[in-house]
């Protein structure tokens, strides 16, 4: 079992410590587990505001108002679950010992985009060269 790893309160990854060692995992950890946590918090309160809100509103406009509302409130929660699911698996890549590493050319992601993204499972460049092709595919 993996032993616990002390942080102080302003620790931020360095570009001079060795890449992805203990300290860094366990930041990077802390900060996916922080975001799933507010993501699960902001979707509770999401469904809490959709089951209260349901009730009948004699207005067209009003009414058409609400359900413009409710369907932005939806199509956020799903973009929220698509992201707690991407988090799910930084940490699954956390405990197999792969996160950090461009899943294309196994190089190491900079800190700056990781600590930025988190989710980030490529490098910069590896990133950009998939947006072009995926740009050059779609103009097809």
């Amino acid at each position: 079992m993996k032993q616990d790893v002390v942080l102080s309160e302003d620790y931020t990854p360095a570009e001079d410590e060795p890449f992805m060692n203990e300290r860094q995992v366990e930041y990077f950890r802390r900060k996916l587990l922080t975001w799933k946590s507010e993501l699960l918090e902001d979707s509770r309160d999401t469904i809490e505001g959709l089951q209260d809100g349901t009730r009948a509103i004699p207005d067209v406009a009003d009414r058409a108002s609400e359900e413009t509302d409710r369907a932005l409130e939806l199509r956020t929660r799903d973009r929220q679950r698509k992201l707690v699911a991407k988090i799910d698996a930084a940490l699954r890549r956390i405990d197999e010992g792969e996160y950090g590493y461009c899943e294309v050319t196994g190089e190491p992601i900079s800190l700056k985009r990781l600590d930025a993204r988190p989710i980030a499972t490529m490098s910069l460049e590896a990133q950009e060269r998939h947006e072009r092709r995926e740009k050059v595919h779609r103009d097809d």
